[in-house]
């Protein structure tokens, strides 16, 4: 387990899923291009530096739920707080190229480990509604920002 401090406390515990939110700095509303390279920057590192098990872009902030794998470089598991540099500062430099020179995203990020598989599944199910939540949506599959490990995905033997 490893605990590291910036504004807030993040405790990351090896092979286990985290539950991670970031914001948007000043509550920059994404558009929708934004939203889409938001996407396909957590998926990017899907299978080589965590396992994603889902991730819903949401106009103004982002919540993943992944498990780091071991980086085979290093022959240790990926920090949380590089996972998150990586998609943040890619995705931004995208973002602001078109959008101009600003902060996008907020600093830190809100992480949780979760401890139980209903844990896991009440988080999930969390995540996959929040499109629903906050209107934009009558069901999770019509949002197009919203990602689901496939169930049968060998990348990662634990429920889902």
């Amino acid at each position: 387990m490893r605990f590291y401090r910036r504004n807030l406390p993040h405790i990351q515990k090896d092979y286990s899923r985290h539950f991670i939110t970031f914001v948007t700095r000043h509550g920059v509303i994404l558009p929708d291009w934004a939203r889409t390279i938001v996407l396909n920057c957590c998926r990017h590192g899907h299978g080589t530096k965590y396992n994603l098990y889902v991730a819903v872009i949401m106009p103004d902030h982002v919540h993943l739920i992944l498990t780091p794998l071991v980086d085979l470089n290093c022959n240790q598991i990926w920090p949380l707080h590089k996972i998150m540099r990586s998609i943040k500062s890619f995705s931004a430099r995208q973002i602001n190229a078109r959008l101009g020179s600003q902060t996008l995203w907020q600093e830190e990020s809100f992480d949780r480990v979760l401890r139980s598989s209903e844990s896991l599944d009440a988080k999930i199910a969390y995540i996959l509604a929040n499109p629903v939540r906050e209107g934009l949506v009558s069901l999770p599959a019509e949002y197009p920002w919203l990602w689901r490990k496939p169930i049968d995905s060998p990348v990662d033997s634990g429920r889902f």
